[in-house]
Order: structure tokens, then C-alpha cells, then sequence
């Protein structure tokens, strides 16, 4: 099969397409058909040895496909059957080995190539929005890069629980995606912090900020009183130490740092988050928003457009 090899980390240009053996089935795992594979920013980290792995790896954490073997002792899920999946390493490539416990099967009414860009983004904007903070009717949420994956279903998914959105975008293109995911307001960066509160007055109830270092003062300066700051991720790069006192100074606020895998720890957790995404976007209440499918082999292209800001929502790679 052929697959995207990182042997050394660095830039794009380490993202190498080779020919691989074809992966081995063990018990308890299924063999995968790769039909679209996500990208996301977590791949760029992993890429440029942000977040370590053992060298040489395959990278990417979430595809869809079609299960043509199945390791023994797996029950549920069937040859032919198209299965989906987030948070498990290999995807970049046109098969894979995936343990079943990770697996999701997709529902009818949703295909496989929304089902490779909704997972990773999906159950993280789900998790946020659900147990990170719990939005609630009426609450001001500021979304950060609110026309990228995770903003345009962070933007949806907020305004079904009864949320007034403010977004950040940078052009006017993104702001039209935005406002279209359902966003009240769409401001720019550049003085962000002083437009939320000429919107929200005390600020807004939570700030959900992919972007990082960039951003999180301002992030911090947009909440009200015992508002919450979510920082899941660091687009811009990582945010420096921080005295905790500005916590304080800025009305007794709340700092969290979290990450899907803790939010998807039990198969309860994982189907519940992935049933309601599923369950949305077969009813037409969420959209996922694919901007661009490129082939496996060229996967430098896709993450030098996803690091220049190129692209909009989703992007897939496709074997």
C-alpha cells in the first residue's frame, strides 16, 4: 500500500509517500480501507515534533473506510461495513489496522468522506461545548477562528444549545462562512478583546480558543467574572508561562487546557459524542463544511495550505 512516512521531523516537506507493507491484523482489530483521511492541526504538531513520537510514523488520527478483514474476537462490525474513527495514529495511507474498540460504524444518511471530517473536530467542538463548559440558553460564547474545522461546528453546535456567538475571522470570505454556521456577530482580530465588550458589556460566559499565543490575552481580557477560557489548541504556536495571579485580576476566571482523548476515555463517552454528531448531520442540523480534497500524495500541499491559512472548515486527503 502506499502511505505519507515521516522519518525525520521538520516542515512539510518530511511528509514522504512511499510504498509500506500492508499492515498486519491482530486480535481485537480491523483492517481498513481508507476511502478519506481528515487533516488537522494536531498532525502539524505531531509532524514538526511539537507533540514527540517514535520516529518513523505514519501520521494522522481520523479517516473513514470500508472493513474488509476482522481479527478474531471482534463482534459488531462486519466485512463491508463503512466505519469511521478519531485518535488513533496511521491514517495517512490507503489501509490500516484499527483497534475495534476505537471503531464507529456510520449510521445511513451520512458518507464516508463526512464521516472522515467530522470525528476530530466534531466530538471536540461536542466536548467543549458539553462538559469543558456547558453552554447553556443565552450565554455569550466567543468562537476563535470560527470559519476553520472546528470554529464552523463549535459555531453550529453552540447555537443549537441556545448560545449568542461571537466569531473571529480574518477575511471577509471566512466571515460569509461564518455568519452562515449561524455566528450573531463576526468581528476581526485585530482588537477583538474591545469589540466582545462593546457586544457582550461584562464580557462573554466562554472564550473556546484553538489559536493560542496570538490571541489568549485578549482571550482572557473578553470574559466576564467567573468566565471560563478554554485554550484547545495553539494554531499560532504555544502560549508562554503565565502568573495565574491575571486570573484573578481579571474576575476570578477559569484556565483549562483540554484535550479529546481525555473527553473520549470510555466507549460510553466515545458513542455518545459520536451518536449526536452522526444523529445531527443525518437530520440536517449540522453541517460539515469540506473545502478541500486533496490525493494522498499530496499531502505537503495540504498542510502548507492548512498552515497559511488557505483553507476554510475541513480538509481531506484521498488514497
Amino acid at each position: 500500500m502506499h502511505a505519507i512516512v515521516v522519518s525525520a521531523t521538520g516542515g512539510p516537506e518530511v511528509l514522504t509517500y512511499t510504498d509500506c507493507p500492508d499492515p498486519e491484523l491482530n486480535p481485537g482489530e480491523v483492517l481498513v480501507d481508507i476511502a478519506a483521511s481528515g487533516v488537522n492541526f494536531i498532525d502539524v504538531y505531531h509532524r514538526m515534533g511539537r507533540y514527540p513520537l517514535s520516529l518513523p510514523f505514519i501520521p494522522g488520527s481520523e479517516a473513514a473506510g470500508t472493513v474488509v478483514a476482522v481479527g478474531e474476537d471482534v463482534r459488531g462490525i462486519s466485512v463491508g461495513a463503512t466505519v469511521a474513527w478519531a485518535n488513533v495514529m496511521g491514517s495517512y495511507a490507503e489501509r490500516a489496522v484499527v483497534p475495534a474498540s476505537h471503531l464507529l460504524v456510520v449510521p445511513d444518511g451520512v458518507t464516508a468522506d463526512i464521516a472522515a471530517a467530522l470525528l476530530l473536530q466534531g466530538m471536540t467542538a461536542h466536548y467543549l461545548t458539553h462538559s469543558t463548559y456547558e453552554v447553556k440558553p443565552g450565554d455569550d460564547v466567543l468562537v476563535h477562528a470560527a470559519a476553520g474545522g472546528v470554529g464552523l461546528l463549535l459555531t453550529q453546535i453552540a447555537k443549537l444549545r441556545g448560545a449568542r456567538v461571537i466569531g473571529t475571522v480574518s477575511t471577509q470570505e471566512k466571515e460569509k462562512l461564518a455568519r452562515q454556521a449561524g455566528a450573531d456577530e463576526v468581528i476581526r482580530y485585530g482588537g477583538f478583546s474591545e469589540a466582545v465588550r462593546e457586544l457582550a458589556g461584562s464580557g462573554v460566559h466562554v472564550v473556546y480558543d484553538g489559536v493560542g499565543a496570538a490571541t489568549f490575552e485578549g482571550s482572557i481580557t473578553s470574559l466576564r467574572p467567573r468566565g471560563m477560557m478554554a485554550l484547545y489548541g495553539q494554531a499560532s504556536g504555544p502560549v508562554p508561562p503565565v502568573d495565574p495571579q491575571i486570573l484573578a485580576s481579571n474576575g476570578s476566571l477559569f484556565l483549562t487546557r483540554p484535550t479529546l482523548a481525555h473527553y473520549i476515555a470510555t466507549r460510553d463517552e466515545l458513542a455518545w459524542r459520536a451518536g449526536d454528531l452522526f444523529g445531527w448531520v443525518a437530520s440536517g442540523q449540522l453541517q460539515v463544511h469540506i473545502s478541500h480534497r486533496y490525493p494522498l500524495a499530496e499531502a505537503v500541499r495540504a498542510h502548507e495550505d492548512l498552515e497559511a491559512r488557505r483553507t476554510t472548515g475541513k480538509i481531506l486527503l484521498i488514497p
